[in-house]
């Protein structure tokens, strides 16, 4: 079934220079980028994206993190698209990530693992709904 994804370089890939090798390694994936935009998430922006995890005690640096520089959202697209992104991502912690994944590549620790995406169908539209509108996803097909 075709699906779709948010997917977020985060501050300090983006500041690494790494947009180029991540988006890479996602099209080399078999995932179609159908939208993407850098954006500067404000501190307000960043808590209402979290907000799942307010409750956390990593919440506060979380979103000072994710509001401290640029990101590159994007939505990609394909077959089970959502667990294809996870693989390719790896683990959250880059130490427990998998040989030659995103986050144990190029994470530095849990919070600054360079990339975030969904985790499952709902949190998908949600997430992609916050950043993007309908028109600006480029698609030929409609999931």
């Amino acid at each position: 079934m075709i699906e779709r994804t948010l997917s977020i370089i985060k501050p300090d890939a983006v500041a690494r220079g790494l947009i180029g090798e991540i988006l890479r390694r996602l099209e080399s994936g078999g995932l179609k980028i159908v939208a993407a935009k850098l954006a500067r998430l404000s501190r307000e922006q960043a808590r209402a994206f979290y907000a799942v995890h307010k409750e956390r005690p990593f919440f506060a640096s979380l979103t000072e993190y994710m509001s401290s520089g640029p990101i590159l959202v994007s939505v990609l697209e394909g077959e089970g698209v959502i667990m294809k992104n996870r693989e390719i991502m790896g683990a959250t912690d880059p130490a427990k990530a998998a040989p030659g994944t995103i986050r144990r590549e190029w994470g530095k620790d849990v919070e600054k693992n360079a990339v975030h995406g969904s985790d499952g169908r709902e949190t998908a539209a949600s997430e992609i709904a916050f950043f993007f509108k309908p028109q600006e996803i480029h698609s030929d097909r409609k999931p």
